[in-house]
């Protein structure tokens, strides 16, 4: 099994080497691919160094699985490239999310859908990935109607620049600026690029992708995403109408039976999922679970999840993990 990781040097191609090792992914040759900067680099994996090479070279050994992890530019000239050669290459940007004849796939919801003949698959947002892994099961019950959701996003989220930019304005110290303001001790309600409606790129994602994983363009999505000064976990507050009547104990139990799920839920201890406890982690956290009391069938929760893990590296490697499983490689 030949597998190459294109962004290698990023941060989500870091966090990918990490749960391929962790994960014990059956890889025989590892292909660390990056931009021409940062070609002949030492990387290491299982104890191993491997030189990082470029887009070219990577191709020329056709490997089985390519995960990008290089931005969305990137994806839509090099993609198609490696498809040619019999790649089967899993997405982690935007780029083909919403392309009709591309599968955007989160394992426990949907994975069953991929063919043989797949050979881009898309990997969804992270906020997107979180808030579907805690509320698909429940819609497959309940039928979700409508989703209002606010996100609580980790710089970790923009990349190593926004990390270095909070990391300096907590320490006094001028530098390069990821972000139009101070992200220190400051809110942002701004991820990604402002569209025509109002909502921007970020929210929209969230908006579309949900109904194209879920299968279901009726459910109404509305998102506000906001960045806060948080080092790593994303949080969503999501209010949810539901067609069925439902109880608080029926929610818990299809909660604890959603795999990808661990609830976090006992206020009288005040236990409920932060960022900081799911770093590391692969599940998605939910707690604060409460009927909206201001009208029926509607529920509010509190969703958390690693971004660098569950929600880009370890739902990428989960679908190469599947497309081995199922012979589909």
């Amino acid at each position: 099994m030949k597998v190459a990781v294109v962004g290698a040097t990023g941060l989500v191609g870091g966090e990918i080497l990490k749960v391929l090792a962790e994960r014990d992914f059956p890889v025989t040759e590892l292909l660390l691919v990056a931009s021409e900067k940062s070609v002949g680099k030492q990387m290491e994996f299982k104890g191993k160094q491997i030189k990082v090479i470029g887009m070219q070279d990577a191709i020329a050994a056709a490997p089985h699985i390519a995960i990008f992890s290089a931005g969305g530019s990137t994806s839509t000239e090099w993609a198609p490239k490696f498809a040619e050669v019999g790649t089967v290459v899993v997405d982690n940007s935007s780029a083909w999310r919403m392309d009709p004849g591309k599968k955007l796939v989160v394992p426990e919801i949907n994975a069953k859908e991929l063919t043989k003949e797949d050979k881009i698959i898309a990997n969804p947002n992270c906020s997107t990935i979180q808030m579907v892994v805690a509320l698909n099961k429940l819609h497959e019950e309940l039928q979700a109607k409508r989703i209002v959701v606010s996100t609580y996003q980790s710089v970790t989220g923009t990349g190593v620049k926004a990390v270095e930019q909070l990391m300096n304005e907590r320490a006094g110290k001028d530098g390069e600026k990821a972000y139009p303001y101070p992200i220190d001790l400051n809110v942002l309600p701004h991820i990604d690029v402002f569209q025509d409606n109002g909502y921007t790129k970020e929210e929209m994602k969230m908006i579309l992708e949900t109904k194209k994983i879920m299968g279901d363009d009726s459910i109404r999505v509305t998102a506000t995403a906001v960045r806060i000064p948080v080092m790593g976990g994303h949080s969503e507050s999501v209010n949810v109408e539901f067609e069925k009547d439902f109880t608080l104990d029926e929610v818990y139990r299809i909660l604890n039976e959603t795999e990808g799920v661990k609830v976090v839920d006992d206020v009288k201890n005040l236990q409920y999922p932060m960022p900081k406890d799911a770093h590391g982690k692969d599940e998605v956290l939910v707690g604060r679970i409460r009927l909206d009391e201001t009208q029926p069938r509607t529920l509010n929760m509190w969703i958390v999840a690693d971004n660098l893990r569950k929600g880009a590296a370890t739902n990428a490697v989960q679908i190469a993990e599947y497309l081995v499983k199922e012979g589909l490689v």
